[in-house]
């Protein structure tokens, strides 16, 4: 009946173990290496991104982080489309040569609807990985183009749409994302929280502030996230609220506006404000680290294994 020892994995590569001895109990890390191999797959999109990446030879982690990387160019809730092809250069994580996950991507490329948009990532002298476009630009950019990951799309922005509960022609400026109630809400940009509450069709709604006259909106939510505070700051990616379906709402869905100055702009296709680039001290580095990753993007398709 008594312990005698006990083990507990801490990470892929670490375990803990401790057991019983005659002074007591003893307790030692044991490490087990990770290798890491380079692969780099091509792939075109079918019915999905998931599937287009599993049928090219990766996971599901390096489909999420591929739609992460190119998250603010592209909405990969709605702009994928059949025939959009990706490149992607990314490490695998084994131990004694059986896979445990994909690990980072080292430089991608995506084709969406004619539009080529690269990236490459880049540690710098401090230690801090990020992704960049091949000048040098960050791929991170002040606004989100979705507000929501991986959700069906119901309504696309149409000034001429007809109005599903007031069965009328009435300006649809905005975005609906059809999505299961409680869906988090993510903000689109870091901002101040200008409005929290129920307004007519809107239902439950939260409008954010940003700068340059920039303002979204967020409605049809079933409830609000602490953070959603009149008055308070919220950064990009934060979560402010959750999907619903209250107000003049079908069913449960985000109906998402992006304002320009008071003005409706499109939120699929609104030019969002340039990313910063790297900065000059670090630009000789960057060119070194940078030019043999985006090259395995124009390599013909072979094994290109790199052990660690």
């Amino acid at each position: 009946g008594a312990l005698f020892g006990l083990e507990r994995r801490l990470s892929a590569s670490e375990t803990l173990k401790v057991i019983r001895d005659d002074s007591g109990f003893s307790a030692d890390v044991l490490e087990n290496p990770l290798e890491t191999e380079v692969h780099t797959i091509r792939g075109v999109i079918g019915s999905s991104l998931f599937e287009a990446v599993t049928a090219a030879g990766a996971n599901d982690e390096t489909a999420l982080e591929l739609a992460e990387i190119f998250g603010w160019d592209i909405d990969f809730v709605l702009d994928i489309h059949r025939g959009d092809s990706f490149i992607v250069t990314y490490e695998e994580l084994l131990q004694d040569g059986e896979h445990v996950r994909d690990g980072a991507i080292l430089a991608a490329s995506f084709v969406n609807q004619g539009r080529e948009f690269h990236a490459v990532r880049y540690i710098d002298p401090n230690g801090v990985a990020r992704y960049y476009t091949p000048e040098g630009l960050s791929v991170r950019k002040a606004f989100l183009r979705a507000p929501l990951q991986f959700t069906r799309v119901s309504s696309r922005f149409n000034p001429n749409r007809r109005h599903p509960v007031l069965n009328r022609i009435r300006a649809h400026k905005g975005v609906d994302y059809a999505a299961p109630t409680g869906t988090p809400v993510r903000a689109a940009g870091d901002a101040k929280v200008r409005f929290v509450g129920r307004r007519g069709g809107y239902g439950n709604v939260i409008e954010l502030s940003h700068t340059n006259g920039i303002a979204t909106v967020y409605g049809h939510l079933s409830r609000f996230a602490k953070s959603a505070r009149v008055g308070q700051r919220v950064s990009q990616g934060e979560i402010i609220g959750y999907v619903g379906s209250s107000g003049l709402a079908t069913g449960p869905h985000l109906h998402y506006e992006y304002r320009a100055h008071g003005v409706h702009k499109n939120p699929q296709t609104v030019a969002l404000p340039d990313a910063a680039p790297i900065v000059p001290e670090w630009r000789a580095d960057f060119e070194s680290q940078s030019q043999p990753l985006l090259a395995t993007l124009l390599a013909p398709l072979g094994p290109a294994l790199v052990s660690r």
